[in-house]
């Protein structure tokens, strides 16, 4: 019986290593285009960041704007509606939380935690009924701030739910305003 065993790498360790390096490479080249085509494609990507001049909406004006296929209201509020706003207690409210991306999830639904920061004036929100998907109507309803005709649920000027079936306040997307007359959404 010979033994025939040396520390030093032999040319059958030379092809194992090499084989094993080409089929790794060889499996990562034909995974990598079923990997490729999860992520999102270049239309959907373009929509994640919708950026609207609000410099010629008046004051007591909204507009409409889309972002990722829903609409989004931006409303420059009037002195009268931002003191409305303020002179609601959160926990008198149907939804006491302030459904805004931009806070912590906690945060109570007071007028300021529903306006943009530093600029009061301007409400920003996912323009979508929350109970059923419907889209409101804008200064309208018990409340002169939305009103969603499709099952009689009534919005404040701050977008929060007053009454009707629906569960929770509106949401307000990400956003920032990038200039004074820009707003970034998303």
């Amino acid at each position: 019986m010979s033994v025939n065993h040396s520390d030093e790498p032999t040319r059958r360790d030379f092809l194992f290593i090499a084989t094993g390096a080409a089929g790794a490479v060889g499996a990562a080249a034909a995974l990598w285009p079923f990997i490729d085509q999860m992520n999102p494609d270049a239309g959907t990507l373009a929509l994640a960041q919708v950026d609207v001049d609000v410099s010629q909406i008046a004051e007591g004006q909204s507009v409409t704007a889309r972002w990722r296929g829903r609409p989004v209201f931006i409303r420059h509020r009037t002195a009268a509606e931002i003191e409305e706003g303020r002179g609601v207690d959160p926990a008198s409210l149907p939804d006491p939380v302030a459904r805004n991306e931009n806070l912590s999830p906690d945060a109570p639904a007071t007028d300021e935690n529903r306006a943009a920061e530093g600029a009061e004036q301007w409400l920003v929100m996912v323009g979508v009924c929350t109970h059923l998907g419907c889209v409101p109507l804008g200064q309208s309803g018990d409340y002169n701030g939305w009103f969603c005709p499709c099952h009689g649920s009534h919005y404040d000027t701050a977008g929060r739910i007053r009454s009707g079936p629906a569960p929770r306040n509106m949401d307000v997307p990400v956003f920032e305003f990038i200039s004074e007359s820009t707003v970034r959404i998303g």
